[in-house]
């Protein structure tokens, strides 16, 4: 253990607080939260971890602790640290799994649709729906009963929607303010549970319809009323009293949790949620932690109420949450709790075959690869490419995986700007540059191998740039593939050597991914610039059509292909004056 961490440690408050763990690099890895600083920062330094937990350790170079009054305030900052830096082995905080909502619009013509985004935009919410499908199914039942507007944008005249008889067409019938009221309310009413009510109505009209002897329409209650029970059968009705509420329950096992959360909504029960992560404190706290970022983070609408098992800190809960919580010993409510209790059990169970098989593709890989490379575990693995067809609009890709893993958000691409032709040396020494000189002046975490597509003159390329210009000491590796352009083997050094690598190990098949993540990376953004060069110089010599112009085109069409099916409406509808559109027509005929 570094010195400095020995004295750190002894000055550890016996307060309540939360502690970040930084890397060598001082980027913030893990956030947590304790009753007593002193216990807690201690507990990672001290005694036997299992491997997940000795890795995090084993990555802390330093740690800073801020002081709280209390546990609710130490929650509460925990939340909002995880947000700010988003710790890489706070894992379960990076869930960005949306439910779909059906939305009812705020606007003069409503449309009903399905979203996973919740916005204040005055438009009316319902939900969650975890499962799609359910909200789907729902949304289709209420188009045939409810026939408001379809379109996004209103057209010009009628569409198939009309003729269906699911749609007033307000783009060609006055449809009055009231006429969209009462519907908005017998959709309102239904989302809120009232679906027998709904049934009964439907009922009486169906009857009346067939005293009239108007059978089609007698025929059409009689679907839709059956469509209401097919999609109610399809929920298990748990409770009576139409509260909506959560129910969480957790169950945990070898350094790992499971949070299984129901949704009821009106007493059904919807659907449910599944979360699995790994853990490094004290279960109770770690789920804790989950139920705060659960709401703040994953934009879930609060219920009425929340049920929790027994061993939770409820007051905590409520305090945190602004809600009815409930622990509840018998009836109904005791046994939801249970039976997602259960449920938590057997998912976690059901997954560590497979979350041992993803350790040992990804962590195992990187800890084997640097091994053979005589280099600590590269956590950080920054990969590039060049590409480029016979030095036209050349370009080049980085690539960057974390722990294994592909981390698309860390993603960039370059457009090659200093070097003349097809020189792939340059164009290497040119991003490098930016790259590192980009992350030097921000601040950015420095990668812990940098591999390049390419042998000697690619890897000496790079070093130049990183050792003579920058003064960075970072392993560069290449890759090089074979006569059928697959990856064949790592060369590394100066002068480069051939890295012996079983061509069947994890580590082996990591580089083939990363190597084939960066090459397509490349290519893709290659034939972006092509086409975006092609559009622009079609339109080149057409008088009146200038940058702005060509930008707009190329945002609405795409492509020349969608461009040349275009009519004169379609262009005007882009944007384009009348004479303007004309002469694009033109351009295509000639």
């Amino acid at each position: 253990m570094y010195e400095h961490l020995k004295e750190k440690l002894a000055l550890l408050p016996d307060q309540p607080g939360c502690y970040l763990m930084k890397d060598k690099h001082g980027t913030v890895i893990y956030v947590g939260k304790a009753k007593v600083l002193k216990n807690r920062v201690r507990s990672y330094f001290t005694g036997t971890h299992d491997g997940k937990t000795l890795r995090l350790v084993n990555e802390i170079a330093d740690f800073e602790y801020i002081v709280t009054s209390s546990d609710i305030e130490a929650l509460l900052l925990e939340m909002n640290l995880i947000k700010k830096h988003d710790p890489k082995y706070n894992v379960m905080l990076k869930d960005d799994k949306s439910y779909p909502f059906i939305k009812i619009t705020a606007e003069r013509h409503p449309r009903l649709i399905v979203t996973r985004k919740v916005k204040k935009d005055k438009g009316k919410y319902f939900g969650p729906y975890p499962n799609v499908q359910a909200a789907r199914e729902t949304k289709k039942l209420l188009d045939r009963m409810y026939p408001l507007r379809k379109c996004h944008t209103l057209p010009d005249r009628v569409c198939l929607y009309y003729h269906m008889g699911q749609c007033l067409a307000p783009c060609v019938n006055d449809i009055s303010e009231e006429t969209n009221k009462k519907m908005v309310e017998g959709i309102s009413r239904f989302l809120k549970g009232g679906y027998q009510e709904v049934k009964k109505e439907l009922t009486e009209k169906m009857l009346k319809a067939s005293e009239a002897l108007e059978f089609e329409k007698a025929k059409e209650y009689r679907d839709q009323i059956a469509y209401i029970e097919t999609l109610m059968k399809k929920q298990k009705m748990v409770l009576n009293d139409f509260v909506d509420r959560d129910v969480f329950a957790y169950y945990y096992d070898k350094g790992w949790m499971c949070v299984q959360v129901f949704f009821i909504r009106q007493g059904n029960l919807i659907e449910r949620d599944v979360s699995i992560f790994p853990i490094y404190r004290e279960p109770e706290e770690e789920f804790l932690t989950f139920l705060g970022q659960f709401y703040s983070q994953n934009h879930h609408i609060l219920p009425k109420e929340i049920l929790l098992p027994d061993d939770v800190e409820a007051d905590l809960v409520k305090e945190l949450l602004q809600i009815e919580v409930l622990q509840p010993k018998r009836g109904v409510k005791k046994d939801l709790v249970l039976l997602a209790y259960k449920n938590a059990k057997i998912s976690l169970k059901e997954k560590f075959s497979l979350i041992e098989r993803d350790e040992d593709r990804t962590i195992k890989a990187i800890e084997n690869l640097g091994k053979h490379l005589k280099i600590p575990t590269p956590q950080r693995i920054e990969a590039f490419d060049n590409s480029n067809i016979q030095g036209t609009d050349a370009v080049s890709a980085m690539v960057v995986f974390t722990d294994g893993k592909p981390n698309k958000k860390e993603y960039r691409k370059f457009k090659i700007k200093s070097v003349e032709g097809p020189d792939d040396y340059e164009s290497m020494k040119e991003v490098i540059r930016r790259r590192y000189t980009r992350v030097l002046k921000e601040s950015l975490p420095l990668a812990d191998l940098i591999i390049v597509d390419g042998g000697k003159g690619q890897i000496s390329a790079a070093r130049d740039v990183l050792e003579n210009e920058l003064g960075l000491d970072i392993p560069v590796a290449g890759l090089v593939k074979d006569e059928k352009h697959r990856t064949a083997h790592l060369v590394i050094g100066s002068p480069p050597e051939v890295v012996e690598l079983e061509r069947n190990s994890q580590e082996f098949y990591l580089l083939q991914r990363i190597q084939d993540e960066v090459h397509r990376f490349a290519i893709t953004f290659h034939r972006q610039v092509r086409s975006k060069q092609a559009f622009k110089s079609v339109l080149d010599d057409i008088p009146g059509v200038g940058q702005k112009r060509k930008q707009q085109l190329l945002k609405v069409f795409g492509s020349i292909d969608q461009m040349k099916k275009a009519n004169l409406e379609d262009l005007r509808r882009a944007g384009m004056p009348k004479n303007i559109a004309q002469k694009i027509l033109e351009k295509f005929k000639s």
